[in-house]
């Protein structure tokens, strides 16, 4: 009655059916996965945006990777700008969509350590093998205050760090590539300037992050599970109704009525 599920094509669509259902189970955790990890993460940023400034020496040291508890942590610094070491950190875009540049300023601490700031947002109004034009920030001894960021890399950005490019333009920020640059101890990760507000608007202060959107990863794993329980449900559909095929047609043959013989 069913040896037609020995024949090579339900041999091969039973063996896919069978690679199916853990493959989509393992998506549906993977979707999962992903979920857990948006909402840590945007608690991670609600409670560091909440939270009091805290120096920025006590957050972070040379050399050192930022802590996934310590992203986002509004942190204060006081010393100065050294613009003639400035640079931009190329394809950026800001809340408009609009492609510039972000500015990456050194910011000599008072005891000699620099931290890198991420000033913000300018346009790129001219050719992108040019430095832009950018607003200076405030000379002398100042105080500034930021969110704390990790080091871009590939892995996390996407973006390519893209070697040969002009000259004071970079595709990632990286606190060690700054401590070879400049040849002083750099602060691990760097910051998104805050505060003070650049005179005239620019550069563009980066806004903060949204933290409130999940993302639709839970939605997805329900979708994977109900994938994979379909899975033997649609295979069970598919045997009866070949099986139902077969017999009808088996039925038929034996019905039909015999030919007569030729010349009768």
């Amino acid at each position: 009655m069913y040896r037609f599920l020995l024949t090579r094509q339900w041999v091969i669509l039973t063996l896919v059916a069978l690679a199916l259902i853990p493959t989509m189970i393992e998506l549906g955790f993977w979707q999962l996965h992903r979920h857990e990890h948006k909402v840590a993460l945007n608690k991670v940023i609600s409670d560091s945006l909440a939270a009091k400034p805290v120096p920025v020496e006590t957050a972070t040291t040379p050399g050192r990777q930022i802590r996934d508890d310590d992203l986002y942590r509004r942190v204060t610094a006081k010393g100065r700008f050294d613009t003639a070491h400035e640079e931009v950190v190329r394809r950026r875009t800001n809340a408009d969509g609009e492609v510039g540049y972000h500015v990456l300023t050194p910011f000599v601490l008072t005891d000699g350590r620099v931290l890198m700031v991420n000033r913000g947002w300018v346009p790129a109004d001219g050719a992108q093998t040019a430095f832009p034009k950018i607003p200076a920030p405030a000379a002398g001894e100042i105080t500034v205050t930021g969110r704390l960021m990790a080091d871009q890399t590939t892995a996390d950005s996407g973006i390519k760090n893209v070697r040969g490019l002009p000259d004071r333009q970079v595709m990632l920020i990286s606190s060690e590539q700054e401590a070879r640059r400049l040849g002083k101890q750099v602060l691990g990760g760097y910051i998104e300037q805050t505060a003070p507000a650049p005179r005239g608007g620019s550069p563009e202060l980066i806004p903060d992050p949204e933290h409130s959107d999940i993302g639709p990863h839970m939605a997805y794993a329900i979708q994977w599970w109900l994938f994979s329980a379909g899975v033997p449900f649609g295979w069970v559909v598919l045997v009866r109704r070949e099986r139902r095929d077969r017999a009808e047609a088996a039925a038929a043959a034996q019905s039909a009525p015999e030919a007569e013989p030729a010349g009768v």
